[in-house]
């Protein structure tokens, strides 16, 4: 098991104050850091496998699609650039040392036609997968597709329906990333949404109902520890949260307030939390975080 923190908490991109704060996350008891990739021709690869491997740490990538981009728009030409884009993007993420590219890479975050998604655009996104994944193996590079709750995509919520599409991909290298604020809202028990992504789990956000601390919350851990361990996920627990006075950056993940006193609180109380109870056996229950 390996416990990674997203810089998102202090930088909207990596930057020279993210490289000075890796020797203290390294202290604090992560092994990796997860940074963003938006567009491939400004993420500094090279740099990042530079500053992870000087501080011992290893990294991951989460990413998005920014405007203009789609695996599932009615435009074949947008969803051949789009495709494009997720080569690119997966050479730089071999380039930067790490190992796994994660997020919704179908769509936007935010796009919401007013309708369920369609058939083609179920296909489509197959399509796209498949046509990534002799690029993902050369590269070694595993590209974990996140479902999203309803108010930030209309395409994919569930564990089940990612699990589905993934059945329909049919590669190893194309998986789940799962996340317990996404689960929160759309799984009836999010323990069960663990175990319906099965096989497919390829890294999971341990993030709290309010993207605050992990264990400060009402997420029912101990249950999703317990299917961690029945799936015997042997991967990332990374904590994805936001700093609170980010810009444009706060405002797309709607931080409106103070989630805890500090948001660095959020990183070095919750790697505590999740390595003393991912650690605990099957039958102990989970400690809360005291409010």
């Amino acid at each position: 098991m390996k416990f990674g923190v997203n810089t998102f908490i202090w930088s909207a991109v990596y930057d020279h104050s993210v490289r000075a704060l890796l020797p203290l996350i390294k202290e604090r008891g992560f092994d990796g850091v997860e940074v963003p990739l938006f567009r491939t021709a400004e993420f500094p690869a090279t740099a990042i496998r530079r500053d992870t491997e000087a501080n011992a740490l290893e990294c991951t990538i989460c990413s998005v699609l920014v405007q203009g981009l789609s695996l599932i728009g009615d435009d074949a030409d947008i969803r051949r650039k789009t495709v494009s884009h997720l080569r690119d993007a997966i050479k730089a993420v071999a380039d930067a040392g790490a190992k796994i590219i994660a997020g919704p890479l179908y769509c936007p975050v935010g796009y919401l036609p007013g309708r369920r998604r369609t058939v083609d655009e179920w296909n489509w996104a197959v399509e796209g997968y498949q046509s990534l994944t002799s690029t993902l193996e050369r590269n070694n590079v595993t590209l974990a597709i996140e479902p999203l709750n309803r108010f930030e995509t209309f395409f994919l919520n569930t564990g089940a329906d990612a699990a589905a599409l993934c059945d329909q991909v049919g590669h190893p290298n194309v998986g789940v990333l799962f996340d317990t604020f996404h689960a929160n809202i759309e799984e009836k028990h999010i323990a069960a949404g663990y175990l319906k992504v099965g096989k497919h789990l390829r890294h999971v956000h341990t993030c709290e109902n309010d993207r605050g601390t992990p264990g400060s919350g009402h997420v029912e851990w101990d249950k999703v520890f317990q299917a961690l361990r029945e799936l015997r996920y042997d991967g990332w627990l990374t904590i994805e949260s936001f700093g609170f006075a980010l810009g444009e950056l706060s405002a797309a993940a709607s931080i409106w307030r103070d989630i805890e006193p500090k948001p660095e609180s959020i990183a070095f109380d919750g790697v505590q939390f999740l390595r003393k109870n991912m650690a605990a056996g099957s039958s102990k229950q989970a400690d809360r975080v005291p409010n």
